[in-house]
């Protein structure tokens, strides 16, 4: 806690959605032109990501109060689509960095908040879905555990981690100063999204505060509106499915930028019928896929707008939707690279996508798992379940 000498600094105003949505569409250039070396770094480029933190990108989950600009499910995946678009490694780490920086402001008790966000550029990333040991002890937990996957921490400035509190059970995110975390930085050896660094991590006994952690399936925020009444697992498709259409958008178009630089040579794909119907249908699936996922948010924040909570069938509409934005992305790239002759094969952007794309649908919320829960709810076959995260019981 801070003392009467060390007062935390006046939090920033709240920017207005419009202007970082404006603000973001106006880095493409900047994000793009570092797309390769954040895929050969294993990371992204300090300039993206000082760009992404001042124009309010990053805060575009956090609660006004806090400084943050608050947005809109639906103004979070333009926000996320345009960013994605321009690089999926920065989209990933922007999604990442936001979401686990927003909730902890709703979350957190008011002066524990102001305290956490009156750090200079605050950024929290980490694992969520695997949970660690939380040992109660007097005023907090002792933390332990290995987690992978924690995209964009190396842009962050705390850890945002799951754990499971040993006597009571109960299932809670806990945020911790990066400094106490021992980081496995050789770990992200991967195929796709090399850029967005997401390495392995390390925590042994490490004591948390009591007021520095939270209950995982929090929807009452202490800070904050609407946003944060939707529930930890119905954000994967907020955040993964943009993600999954901005990459879709940007395959299709660089596809098109290929076919007509080639038109008119011997064998050119854009002189045959055959492939200007197969790039017609792609159009239509992933405008289908955009429309899905819009509709359901959509119905969301009316939900929520009317004072309910979202209920078991929206719910489950949400995972579908995420689901299909995902695979039909999938969809696209494969054509995309077939289409796309030894340009695809060489290094370049339409290889590093179609690389993003495969690590992408490996994530757990886009899981054929959940596609099974969900066609037993749609069919009527689960009266009386309700969704935990990604597992309907």
């Amino acid at each position: 806690m801070t003392t009467v000498e060390e007062k935390p600094a006046p939090l920033a105003a709240s920017p207005d959605p419009a202007d970082v949505l404006r603000a973001a569409a106006g880095l493409h250039d900047l994000i793009d032109a570092h797309g390769a070396e954040n895929d050969r770094a294993g990371r992204i480029a300090e300039p993206v990501v000082g760009a992404l933190y001042g124009c309010g990108a990053i805060g575009g989950f956090t609660p006004r109060e806090l400084g943050g600009s608050e947005m809109t499910p639906r103004q979070l995946l333009d926000l996320y689509r345009t960013v994605s678009y321009a690089d999926p490694s920065t989209g990933w780490v922007t999604m990442a960095l936001a979401m686990a920086t927003g909730l902890a402001g709703a979350f957190f008790d008011r002066d524990t908040a102001e305290e956490l966000f009156s750090t200079p550029r605050l950024g929290i990333a980490g694992q969520g879905t695997r949970p660690g040991r939380a040992v109660p002890v007097a005023g907090g937990h002792l933390l332990t555990g290995s987690w992978s996957f924690a995209s964009g921490i190396k842009h962050a400035t705390h850890l945002h981690t799951a754990a499971q509190d040993t006597e009571t059970g109960e299932p809670r995110f806990f945020i911790v100063p990066v400094e106490q975390v021992t980081f496995d930085q050789g770990s992200w050896d991967v195929m796709g999204l090399r850029g967005t660094g997401s390495i392995d991590y390390t925590l042994q006994d490490v004591f948390v505060p009591v007021n520095y952690s939270y209950h995982t399936l929090s929807i009452d925020p202490v800070t904050g509106g609407d946003l944060f009444r939707i529930g930890i697992g119905n954000y994967a498709s907020l955040n993964h499915g943009p993600w999954a259409l901005g990459t879709g958008r940007r395959l299709l178009d660089e596809l098109a930028l290929g076919v007509r630089a080639t038109a008119g040579k011997p064998g050119a794909p854009g002189d045959s019928e055959s492939f200007t119907e197969q790039y017609a249908h792609a159009e239509v699936k992933l405008r289908s896929a955009k429309a899905f996922l819009y509709e359901v948010w959509e119905e969301i924040e009316a939900s929520l707008a009317a004072g309910d909570g979202v209920p078991v069938r929206l719910e489950t509409l949400n995972r579908v939707a995420l689901n299909n934005a995902t695979f039909t992305t999938h969809e696209i790239a494969q054509f995309v690279y077939l289409n796309s002759g030894t340009t695809a094969l060489r290094q370049g952007t339409v290889q590093r996508l179609f690389r993003d794309v495969h690590g992408g649908t490996q994530h757990i919320s886009s899981s054929p798992l959940i596609m099974r829960s969900a066609g037993r709810e749609l069919a009527g076959l689960a009266e009386g379940k309700r969704w935990v995260h990604f597992n309907l019981s």
